[in-house]
């Protein structure tokens, strides 16, 4: 059981065992000793009445849900070992669509939120289960892709010292964490949703931080909206030099689906690319399969229950592509 405090008033969880990205490498890869939060609470307000009896994460992004996508991405950074956060309303769907993760070689947990307090609580939520590793949080509502967004990961993934995010450049940064930068480049400082950006880059929903970041959660105060603000959390690695920001460019994709035109827009996006190159993005199945984490025997018996889909044809199209069309052949992508 992980036991998750709420330091804002909350109390209790439990533990229970049991993107966008790229298209994923085709080799076998080693996992990062790196633990993965998705955080995917929230009320989901400026999706209502859609999010009214379900979660904003568990709503259709095409053809998966949206968890997919941030799962996806911790998949290819090399992460196995994984917590998800979510509200007490909607924790037991998250478990029941993905269950331990053990079908894609995973490792699930799942804690309560009882409010929504801001992200950076997911380090006090998820003290227990971090343990004193490494911890990359993403967001369950964002996706990213880029085509060789998995390297990036995997180097980030690695991270053992201080802290590291992404900028992101966007038309639009009054609605985000922005980065201010020196004549040279150089980072010096981070404002939330500013009324006057100091700059065009937003800090897109993924964060890499080394064992400290439990600790330094605690010492935040609640903001003026009564949350733990991730961006303070960075702006105290940024205090001690500890925090790194890669610059994405034009070769990414970052999208938000707070609205219901972000979430048409993000729909729209992955029909357009999966449509044009017959290749699924966010498909866990997939990703496990080229990694390692499944054999080829394992990927066509998950596909079986879902042969009738798009989706399960597409497993069966990446089986035959791997076998040969040969049944019960037990090498692993990673062999091949």
């Amino acid at each position: 059981m992980v036991s998750c405090p709420s330091r804002l008033g909350g109390s209790s969880a439990h533990r229970r065992l049991q993107c966008l990205a790229g298209h994923p490498l085709r080799q076998r890869s080693h996992s990062s000793p790196m633990r993965g939060i998705i955080l995917a609470g929230g009320s989901g307000t400026r999706l209502y009445p859609l999010t009214q009896v379900i979660s904003k994460q568990l709503m259709p992004i095409y053809d998966k849900p949206m968890i997919y996508y941030p799962l996806s991405v911790l998949m290819l950074a090399g992460i196995r070992e994984i917590l998800i956060i979510s509200t007490p309303e909607h924790l037991y769907l998250f478990e029941k669509l993905l269950g331990d993760g053990h079908q894609w070689g995973l490792s699930l947990s799942y804690c309560v939120q009882p409010q929504p307090n801001g992200l950076a609580e997911a380090f006090i939520l998820g003290r227990e289960f971090l343990q004193g590793e490494p911890v990359c949080l993403t967001l369950g509502d964002n996706l990213l892709y880029g085509h060789d967004l998995s390297e990036k990961l995997q180097r980030a993934a690695q991270l053992t010292a201080g802290a590291m995010i992404f900028g992101y450049r966007v038309a639009n940064p009054q609605q985000y964490g922005v980065l201010e930068f020196d004549a040279s480049g150089r980072v010096l400082g981070i404002e939330e949703k500013p009324a006057v950006p100091k700059s065009n880059y937003a800090v897109p929903g993924i964060y890499f931080y080394d064992h400290q970041v439990c600790d330094l959660a605690a010492q935040l105060q609640p903001s003026a909206r009564g949350e733990l603000e991730i961006t303070d959390l960075n702006r105290l690695y940024l205090e001690k030099g500890q925090l790194r920001v890669e610059l994405l460019g034009r070769g990414y994709a970052w999208l938000d689906t707070g609205t219901h035109d972000l979430l048409q827009q993000a729909s729209s996006f992955i029909r357009t690319l999966e449509e044009r190159q017959g290749l699924k993005i966010g498909c866990l199945e997939e990703i496990a399969l080229h990694r390692g984490y499944i054999t080829p025997q394992q990927l066509y018996e998950l596909a079986q229950p879902l042969r009738k889909s798009s989706y399960g044809q597409y497993l069966l199209q990446v089986w035959a592509e791997v076998t040969g069309g040969m049944h019960g052949q037990g090498t692993t992508a990673g062999d091949r």
